[in-house]
């Protein structure tokens, strides 16, 4: 009987994998069989030699992990990239990047997602989740350019229920293939607790999940207590928020007292840390991992906005996250280099509501895959692979990146986006979307 064609092998590369206990090992000269856009299997690559295929990949030399995910962005955000340097958080917000938000137009926001897919893909993420005005142009970025993504319209309260409503509505229509979606109130401090109550209310409704800050930095949590009598964890909580599956933004203002409540929710909350824009931003504290982990609360790793952390680079942030936490909890045995894998792999997946289709390498998971080359002097000699993937090793080596079985990058080569005409474009509209003559904000930032 002749074997039935494959549509992509790759072959000759070691592979990241996960075994029943979720431990990560690696397995050498090994070949990925996909099929209808999931993985078939994973052999030795002598097995597949005469299997037919639509399209083989040759990647001797190179590691195959499962696509980054960047559990917390918001992705257009790249057209503001550099123009809010070194300043407190407040003045962020309400001097720069609020009124500069206020010009925005839905081609801006179309391009800014052109750009950050670009990025992302060459940094080797999948999947994003983003929490964004005018998620319709992202969603259509996204369907053209092959990522996968998990996508919330963003409201104030400041908006009405109208905010509420489009957002509602936006998630409705757009859950299906590769997007995924979240109702998306931006954060306790800009949205009434009873704007909060409905969400949940629309959430366990339609059985959606929610996206939101919450206690992003300490300042958050104290003005919280001294005027709520809550955290803003607390606020979660007495909304409902807490009862449905809820993606926490940042959270390094989470308290000992906060743990408790996150716990009894019984698996249905799980934190993005975006650790780069915490140190400009100089928050004293970041993310507790360890003692989130330690209550079963999964922490995918994020990048936030670029205008805050000036990259959507997850390599980036899966080494500053192992690092910081070795700092801050004065262990260097917390976080290891496979611990850090974990996070970066099917946590996030966990994460964003996907840890049952990405983040390992596997039979049936959705083939979202990328080829690092890890040959370059800064790479070499290889001692232990785990440390070498999350301490030596860059975005920039990843040389393939496949999402559903179709490849997006080639040898560095982007086949779904031109990023030149991208950059031309965003180039003249700048002086338009950066003018805050006008005096308007979006909002006011004052927790």
């Amino acid at each position: 009987m002749t074997p039935t064609v494959a549509d992509l092998i790759i072959t000759g590369c070691t592979v990241l994998l996960h075994d029943d206990q979720e431990r990560i090992r690696f397995e050498e000269d090994a070949a990925i069989v996909v099929r209808e856009g999931a993985v078939e299997s994973v052999t030795g690559a002598a097995q597949v030699v005469d299997l037919p295929a639509v399209e083989r990949l040759d990647a001797g030399g190179q590691v195959a992990l499962p696509g980054l995910i960047n559990c917390h962005t918001h992705a257009p955000m790249v057209a503001l990239r550099g123009v809010a340097e070194d300043l407190p958080t407040e003045e962020w917000f309400n001097d720069v990047v609020w009124p500069i938000e206020s010009n925005l137009t839905e081609r801006d926001v179309e391009l800014g997602a052109r750009l950050a897919c670009a990025e992302m893909i060459r940094a080797g993420v999948t999947c994003f989740a983003d929490h964004y005005f005018s998620m319709d142009a992202v969603g259509a970025v996204v369907e053209e350019c092959g990522m996968r993504a998990h996508l919330g319209e963003a409201f104030f309260s400041s908006q009405g229920p109208q905010g509420r409503e489009r957002s509602l509505e936006f998630a409705l229509r757009h859950r299906s293939g590769r997007i995924t979606t979240a109702l998306a109130p931006h954060a306790p401090y800009t949205v009434t607790d009873a704007d909060l109550t409905a969400t949940a209310e629309l959430a366990r409704e339609h059985g959606l999940p929610v996206h939101l800050h919450a206690s992003e930095n300490r300042d958050q949590a104290e003005a919280s207590l001294a005027r709520h009598g809550v955290t803003p964890i607390g606020v979660l909580k007495r909304t409902g928020i807490l009862d449905t599956d809820v993606l926490i933004a940042h959270g390094t203002g989470i308290l000992d007292t906060d743990l408790p409540l996150l716990a009894e929710a019984g698996g249905r909350v799980s934190v993005a840390t975006a650790p780069r824009g915490y140190l400009k931003f100089a928050w004293p504290t970041t993310t507790p991992v360890r003692a989130l982990r330690e209550i079963g609360i999964p922490v995918g790793l994020a990048t936030d906005g670029a205008a805050s952390n000036n990259s959507l680079d997850v390599w980036e942030s899966m080494a500053l996250t192992a690092l910081i936490q070795k700092s801050t909890t004065g262990d260097p045995r917390w976080l290891t280099s496979r611990q850090a894998l974990h996070h970066a792999t099917l946590q996030s997946a966990q994460a964003v509501g996907l840890g049952d289709r990405i983040g390992s390498i596997a039979p049936g998971r959705r083939a979202d895959i990328i080829l690092v080359d890890l040959t370059g002097p800064h790479t070499q000699p290889v001692h232990d692979l785990a440390a070498t993937l999350v301490h030596s090793a860059h975005s920039c080596d990843v040389r393939t990146t496949i999402v559903d079985g179709r490849v997006l990058m080639r040898d560095r080569e982007l086949l779904t986006l031109d990023v030149a005409a991208v950059v031309g474009e965003l180039t003249e509209r700048m002086p338009g979307l950066l003018d805050r003559s006008h005096g308007k904000r979006i909002q006011e930032y004052g927790t």
